[in-house]
């Protein structure tokens, strides 16, 4: 079967859906403070996908099973809602637009269920996207209240934590690599450090993560309070600017 992302790289349009995708991601965030949220992630160059172990118990597939692939993810979802996944996952990937979906899954035991599938697509420096992250929050027994009207105007609200939810855990992520590099330290000790820095500097770990990219890349001067602190940790091969 024919993966959703196979045509070639665009340029990012930084455009978000409208009050469609509005409301539905205005679901799942109220919905995600009631039951478990699935996250995964769909790596579009390499045509693979990351699910959480929340994922796999939200399709009743046992939490240890093997990652899947486009055929299987689209196996378990309401075969009439299946070009309706597609084309949101292909469009994320070719026009660099979120999305935020209801739809339907079937899962392992044969159960149907409402889901909100919500996809953020995550581009390089030129706009082009590589992969598309989210999540999926069943709302079957979790319908919201309200109005479409009402929901409506949650649009701004939600897009916008959304959003900077996933480009501040980019820029965790990215800050956690160059502290294990610099460290020789594991994946938790990195966001420790980076916790720590921010207690100690009075900063948000985001700006913390920020100014340590930019630091790496060339772009900024590390300030010298979270550079002693890194240096406490152990000093790095080479100097840091």
């Amino acid at each position: 079967m024919s993966t959703p992302a196979l045509s070639q790289p665009r340029a990012v349009d930084r455009a978000v859906h409208g009050a469609a995708g509005a409301r539905a991601l205005a679901r799942a965030t109220q919905a995600a403070s009631q039951r478990v949220v699935g996250r995964y992630r769909y790596d579009r160059r390499a045509d693979s996908w990351w699910w959480s172990p929340e994922m796999f118990a939200l399709y009743g597939l046992p939490t240890d099973s093997p990652q899947p692939d486009t055929e299987m993810y689209l196996r378990y979802q309401y075969p009439p809602d299946r070009a309706r996944v597609i084309e949101a996952i292909s469009g994320a990937c070719a026009t660099g637009r979120s999305f935020a979906l209801e739809t339907r899954i079937l899962r392992a035991d044969g159960r149907e269920r409402d889901v909100v599938l919500v996809g953020e697509p995550l581009a390089d420096d030129t706009g082009v996207v590589l992969a598309v992250e989210g999540m999926a929050v069943d709302i079957t027994e979790c319908h919201p209240p309200g109005s479409p009207v009402e929901r409506a105007h949650a649009l701004e609200t939600e897009v916008g934590q959304l959003r900077a939810a996933m480009a501040s855990r980019a820029a965790i992520e990215q800050a956690k690599g160059i502290l294990m590099l610099l460290t020789s330290c594991s994946d938790q000790v990195a966001f420790d450090l980076l916790a720590h820095i921010s207690s100690h500097t009075h900063r948000k770990v985001r700006d913390v993560a920020q100014v340590i990219t930019e630091s790496a890349t060339g772009q900024n001067r590390l300030p010298d309070d979270i550079r002693a602190i890194i240096r406490d940790a152990c000093p790095p091969a080479k100097p840091l600017r």
